[in-house]
């Protein structure tokens, strides 16, 4: 089956600690532990299916019970994963996080398997199965920021990637900084809140407009900004940047947010939106996603 989009780095399992009390450094409260399949790439992956897309995953996943797991719970999705590159010697990467009604407490990602598997996850697009250097993959492609800084670099002047529609996102704000390379691409779209865009800019915008701009004159064609609950925006170079907010909601998860976001807007333009459309599409489906409505 020839996938409708590559969705390439995290893929892995979600171990989240929710409470509906708002929490502080060492507060100890009642609440729900859940492990679902997720990662920054898997959670664009699910939400493009759910919007009836085929998307394939690229990533590293162990030959353990946890991977087998994982791979069984994304072929039950929809999701194809006979690209993944299986390991027989890294376990299959985890992310832990708690979240209170006031938002992220704190979270911890090991995606140190999908770091050490390195350009072995790219194998695929070079070997014929999904492209070579000669006729690269001429589809989207949604790629995350687990990648190493230097994977990252490798991919931004490949010549694997040369026709791709390049969809970025970064993991969390702690590996903003490793998507540098990638500023400059002149097909890549840049997903980032704001604090992650002040963090490639070396800026200090307090609008999601302000940022959008200043990453825009650091060079890069396209981008857009989240900023919680506040107004989004979207900025192209040439076209400058366009706003737009989400719907005000209660907050009922905070994690694949962001992706979600991604996914939806990716979708949007597929099915021939505008940027205003499309950016309006992003923003709604993000604000259903943290109220819990639509099921992860």
């Amino acid at each position: 089956m020839t996938p409708d989009i590559l969705c390439i780095g995290s893929v892995l399992w979600d171990i989240i600690g929710r409470s509906p009390s708002s929490m502080r450094q060492g507060a100890d409260v009642p609440g729900r532990i859940t492990r679902l399949p997720g990662g920054v790439a898997m959670n664009i992956a699910m939400t493009l299916a759910r919007f009836g897309l085929c998307p394939a995953i690229l990533t590293a996943v162990g030959r353990d019970a946890e991977g087998d797991e994982l791979i069984a719970a994304c072929a039950r999705m929809g999701l194809i994963t006979d690209h993944a590159y299986r390991s027989d010697d890294l376990p299959t990467d985890r992310y832990m996080a708690v979240e209170g009604a006031n938002g992220l407490i704190a979270a911890v990602a090991d995606a140190h398997s999908l770091e050490a598997a390195g350009d072995k996850i790219l194998r695929p697009l070079a070997d014929g199965r999904l492209g070579t250097a000669e006729a690269p993959w001429p589809g989207p492609i949604a790629l995350d920021g687990n990648l190493t800084e230097a994977l990252l670099s490798e991919i931004a002047i490949s010549p694997l990637f040369a026709a791709a529609d390049l969809r970025v996102a970064p993991a969390s704000p702690g590996k903003a900084e490793r998507l540098l390379p990638l500023m400059r691409h002149p097909r890549a779209t840049l997903y980032v809140n704001l604090e992650e865009a002040n963090l490639l800019t070396r800026g200090h915008a307090d609008t999601a407009a302000a940022a959008a701009e200043a990453m825009l004159a650091r060079g890069a064609a396209r981008v857009l900004v989240t900023n919680g609950g506040k107004a989004c925006a979207e900025g192209t170079q040439g076209a400058g940047v366009l706003t737009d907010a989400p719907p005000p909601v209660m907050v009922a998860r905070v994690t694949g947010a962001g992706d979600t976001f991604m996914a939806a807007h990716l979708v949007a333009e597929r099915n021939g939106a505008g940027r205003a459309a499309a950016l309006h599409a992003a923003v709604t489906a993000a604000a259903i996603y943290v109220s819990g409505e639509i099921g992860s």
